[in-house]
């Protein structure tokens, strides 16, 4: 769906459009007089998204409040982005013009991503492909209170969640670790970000024993990609660095998963990678003067006759000893070689993210993002909150006390890898911690990553999650 600046001279009278107004700027609306009353009418009856019938054409008119606007307001209006959507693909509109008498840019720029991220749609696989795509084509925004350059941002973000939503909702049939890297360099193609990907080779010169560890089961061999957005004018000396958890497929391993509700959806969990894929082309796209880093490892996790097995020790990147109890606890291996390997860059920030456990889904669902962190960064979790509440993925902060590390203790090792069924999301982020010495911060996003049924603008499906979060985050970036 294309986005673009409509110039009121351009406007053809008998186009669909999109009034945006608040109660008292009914009457300015370029309705007729029985028009406008039907409007007022309406809004008598709390209705505040009216659609009008012009025969040729619709009108749809949306009130919003007269008000400062929070986060709140914003999340309200991407959802009314979604209703709207919802009645132009209902009259199969292909082009639509808004029209907003307010003045408040940011609501605006909501109701647009509301709008956009509603159209998205995966159906590659279908063979009746256009039956099923969504009519909405172009939607021209009138008027001088959104710019070119806010428009380009806007398009740069929406493009960056839905090639995330892309990755998350290939299957392994196609997207492997090695389709996953060339995706990665393809996008950065139109966007100016390097790329940098490691074979096994490379991978087994390093020594990073977790990636290779969970690769054992696999036939197809792993890689490690190295993303990074270097502007000219970048506020920071020092780059912030994104690592996200490449598991392209979960079985498990030997640790094998139930299928029903399970390893069914097991090709999401390559959803941390997605997140620092879509936002790494995003703030690139939008040539935010901030340099940041992506580090992906990619396998997928499989039970063979050579997968590694509980009761394993495993020699980590840094050199420390991991004994594997659950081989399902695959993600925080490999993460743990990248963050690891993030020191090498002397980094003024890192945040991982990982569709990591269970544990952080069941304590707070779909509705948010579970985060911890060690003392350093805390600073950079109030920033990551308040971005998470302008974007509406919200973060949930957990306790990150010592006693945690308690629970990681082997008999035979350094540490193991599972803490136990108590305090499950922590003791993974505790793991992390032992190959982090930097300001870090682990994103939990397993509840909110992939969604079984339609969520508002989040579709069904891969959801995106992280990328507005992390953009949101590099967009208001303090050194």
């Amino acid at each position: 769906m294309k986005i673009h600046i409509q110039s009121e001279s351009n406007i053809v009278k008998c186009s669909h459009v999109i009034y945006v107004a608040t109660k008292k700027q009914i009457l300015n609306l370029s309705l007729s007089e029985q028009e406008i009353a039907f409007v007022q009418q309406e809004v008598e009856k709390e209705n505040f998204l009216i659609e009008i019938n012009q025969y040729t054409n619709k009108a749809f008119v949306l009130i919003v409040e007269d008000k400062e606007y929070d986060f709140l307001d914003y999340e309200k209006i991407r959802k009314n982005g979604h209703q709207i959507h919802a009645l132009l693909q209902k009259s199969k509109i292909e082009k639509v013009n808004l029209h907003a008498l307010v003045i408040q840019k940011d609501l605006l720029l909501a109701l647009l991503e509301g709008i956009s991220l509603t159209n998205y749609q995966f159906i590659k696989y279908f063979t009746d492909q256009d039956k099923k795509k969504n009519s909405l084509v172009e939607l021209g925004v009138c008027g001088n209170i959104i710019s070119e350059n806010d428009l380009e941002q806007l398009s740069a973000l929406l493009e960056g969640v839905k090639f995330a939503r892309d990755l998350v909702n290939e299957p392994l049939s196609y997207l492997n670790a090695e389709k996953l890297s060339e995706e990665i360099r393809e996008k950065s193609l139109t966007s100016g970000y390097s790329v940098e990907v490691f074979g096994k080779k490379k991978i087994q010169s390093l020594k990073m024993g977790g990636l290779l560890a969970v690769n054992q089961g696999s036939i197809d061999d792993p890689n490690f990609s190295i993303l990074e957005w270097k502007p000219e004018n970048a506020k920071n000396k020092k780059p912030v660095v994104f690592v996200g958890k490449g598991i392209v497929y979960d079985t498990g391993g030997l640790s094998l998963k139930p299928t029903p509700g399970s390893m069914d959806l097991m090709k999401s969990d390559m959803g941390g990678a997605a997140a620092v894929a879509g936002a790494i082309y995003a703030i690139a796209k939008a040539k935010l003067p901030v340099h940041v880093i992506g580090l992906i490892p990619a396998t997928d996790n499989r039970p063979s006759g050579n997968a590694y097995a509980p009761g394993d020790v495993v020699e980590m990147y840094n050199g420390s000893t991991v004994e594997v109890l659950n081989t399902d606890a695959e993600g925080r291996m490999i993460l743990a070689d990248a963050l690891s390997y993030a020191e090498k860059y002397e980094p003024e920030f890192v945040a991982d993210l990982a569709t990591l456990t269970g544990a952080a889904a069941f304590a707070i669902g779909k509705y948010g993002v579970v985060a911890m962190g060690n003392k350093e960064s805390q600073d950079k979790m109030q920033a990551l909150k308040n971005a998470g509440n302008m974007v509406y993925e919200r973060i949930a902060e957990f306790p990150f006390w010592d006693e945690y590390d308690e629970l990681l203790k082997s008999d035979i090792a350094d540490l193991k890898n599972i803490g136990g069924r108590v305090g499950g999301a922590i003791t993974a982020g505790k793991f992390l911690e032992h190959f982090t010495n930097y300001p870090w911060i682990h994103l939990d996003i397993a509840g909110p990553a992939f969604v079984e049924s339609q969520d508002n603008y989040r579709g069904k499906g891969g959801t995106g999650v992280g990328v507005r979060l992390l953009f949101e985050f590099i967009k208001e970036y303090q050194s």
